[in-house]
């Protein structure tokens, strides 16, 4: 990996420092969201970790290369460009290999902050179990993932486009610990509440903190879910989202759509079909989740820094 990995060098200085950084994925941008909300929100999520303190590494693949903080010009370039293929875990050899172009998910990402060292992540909202997943199988990467790396990943609960149940019940047979922050309800990416309890709750960065800490000092252990619920003046009504998913559920089906192309699908349609709205609120989070994931990267730099005993 070391001739693929390449870690820009003000996140090589931080890291070699101790100094919170706070990782990116590059999804977001390359598959995600449209342009131009793409770079605003890129942008926006950069300029909230860095007002707390913290040092974003937004991670992608580059000619063939992973890139532990890219730069404005490869950012813009992963967003823009037509051949920009979207990169779970399993495919960055091929990418590498064929010095490709690559948008990270969540489980890339975390995959390759995790080789580099890096312990936060701050995203959207996680992937799952999918719906009909006893007819698809379809169970997203990003949590077995979350079971092998070291990395906690902050969001906004996971895409209320999925099988929330079966998700947070497929995390705790991996051993994932999910967190509510500052909520006892799992959020569900647009709106601050599922309907269902998260399995814990903690107030405060410092608390998140103190938990990761604890969690990785039991030896080799996996990832963290630290949900934020979606800012209360963006978060779309529950009700209303339900109706919506299940007609754009109906029309995926119809038209074949399935696998890794039915996320973005349905979370197109939302967008059509809430008017637009549901873009503004995965907008919000996401700044929202960057400036909480550089609190928490500040208080775990802080308690690590801070002689024990």
């Amino acid at each position: 990996m070391v001739d693929n990995l390449v870690i820009a060098p003000e996140i090589a200085s931080a890291l070699a420092d101790g100094s919170p950084v706070v990782a990116m994925e590059t999804t977001v941008f390359t598959h995600g969201l449209p342009a131009p909300l793409h770079m605003e929100v890129a942008d926006g999520m950069r300029r909230a970790i860095r007002d707390e303190g913290a040092v974003p590494a937004v991670i992608g693949i580059v000619g063939g290369r992973a890139r532990i903080g890219l730069d404005d010009a490869e950012i813009e370039h992963l967003a823009t460009a037509s051949d920009v293929l979207k990169i779970s875990r399993r495919d960055i050899a091929f990418v590498m290999s064929r010095g490709r172009d690559g948008g990270t998910t969540v489980a890339g990402t975390v995959f390759l902050a995790a080789l580099a060292g890096i312990r936060i992540l701050a995203t959207g909202g996680i992937g799952g179990v999918h719906r009909r997943v006893e007819d698809t199988m379809d169970v997203s990467g990003d949590l077995d993932e979350l079971a092998r790396s070291p990395v906690a990943v902050v969001c906004a609960g996971a895409k209320v486009i999925l099988d929330l149940p079966r998700t947070l019940e497929y995390l705790e047979t991996r051993g994932v610990p999910v967190v509510g922050f500052e909520t006892d309800d799992f959020p569900a990416f647009y709106t601050r509440s599922s309907g269902l309890r998260a399995p814990c709750r903690l107030d405060g960065p410092e608390s998140v903190a103190a938990m990761m800490a604890a969690h990785w000092s039991l030896g080799p252990a996996g990832g963290m879910v630290i949900a934020n619920p979606p800012p209360s003046d963006s978060a779309l009504d529950a009700g209303e989202l339900e109706t919506a998913i299940a007609d754009a559920l109906v029309k995926a089906r119809s038209e074949g759509v399935s696998g890794a192309a039915l996320t973005p699908y349905l979370l197109d349609r939302l967008g059509e079909i809430t008017g637009g709205r549901s873009l503004k609120t995965n907008a919000a989070l996401l700044v929202n989740n960057a400036g909480l994931g550089a609190r928490i990267a500040c208080a775990y730099h802080k308690s690590s820094a801070e002689p024990s005993g």
